[in-house]
């Protein structure tokens, strides 16, 4: 064999194994999902500091319009044909179930929220909606009152730090003032400094954490690019991520985090996030 032969078949077989992932595995993840806003979110004093001190993904996608669709397909891997915001039951499996089954533990702190599993449409002052919180979509948590006990109201959050007692995954849902959807990017961003500011400081909340700031689409019809920023344990500080990354991408990412496997849908075939780790 030739040696020009032998350097081809080489090359060939280093691109046909793919490179490990670098992928680091706090205790805790904890993610806050914003509303309908352009890929903007880093001039705003907050999530800029978060940026800086951080990661940002700078050609991050949502996957379509309208919300509910979004969150879905970032909790299920898939959208499952769902096109509109009506409330809706499906019958798959899901990022609870995966946690669940490693042992580990999740909760989403949602404002407004009524309680009781409550599975209404919206509550009373019309801040909370049911289509913010994709678990309460789920039937395997819908019709279990002891996993819907899970979907609590975000002021159960400081209590729960106090404690000692976050979960591995939370999944925080500010109601639709606080979310930019009913209001501004700036008023979403002032109010993620007064509630999370503290906390990013304190060790009894930051620790062996990594704390994720996305949102559900973008306002534009036609290009759905938004901001995510990463911070925390094994995040890099000051790091830009031009890759393309979308809500699979995130799932597939905390499935990684957390060892938790795949649901084996779309997050089985999408990148995990790279190149944002501290080493």
């Amino acid at each position: 064999m030739s040696l020009l032969l032998s350097f081809v078949l080489m090359a060939a077989r280093q691109r046909a194994v793919s490179k490990p992932l670098f992928i680091p595995q706090p205790k805790h993840v904890f993610m806050v999902i914003l509303e309908n806003e352009d890929v903007s979110a880093p001039q705003q004093p907050f999530l800029g500091e978060l940026a800086s001190g951080g990661a940002l993904l700078t050609d991050y996608h949502s996957l379509t319009h309208p919300s509910q669709p979004n969150y879905i397909a970032l909790t299920a891997g898939s959208a499952y044909g769902i096109t509109d915001d009506n409330p809706v039951t499906i019958d798959v499996r899901n990022l609870a179930d995966l946690i669940e089954a490693r042992g580990l533990t999740w909760k989403v702190y949602a404002e407004d929220y009524p309680g009781n599993c409550f599975v209404g449409f919206s509550a009373s002052n019309g801040l909370y909606v049911r289509r913010h919180v994709p678990f309460l979509e789920f039937a395997d948590v819908q019709w279990n009152p002891q996993r819907c006990a899970n979907v609590v109201d975000a002021t159960q959050l400081d209590a729960d730090v106090a404690s000692g007692s976050l979960p591995n995954f939370a999944f925080y849902v500010p109601n639709n003032r606080h979310n930019g959807h009913d209001t501004t990017l700036a008023i979403a961003d002032e109010f993620l400094e007064s509630r999370f500011e503290p906390l990013i400081h304190d060790p009894a909340f930051i620790s062996d954490l990594v704390f994720i700031v996305t949102f559900d689409e973008s306002n534009s019809a036609t290009n759905n690019t938004v901001s995510t920023i990463l911070y925390g344990s094994g995040v890099g500080a000051g790091v830009q991520s031009a890759s393309y990354y979308d809500h699979y991408s995130l799932l597939r990412t905390i499935e990684e985090m957390l060892g938790l496997g795949l649901l084996g849908k779309h997050d089985a075939t999408a990148d995990a996030i790279q190149a944002v780790w501290a080493r």
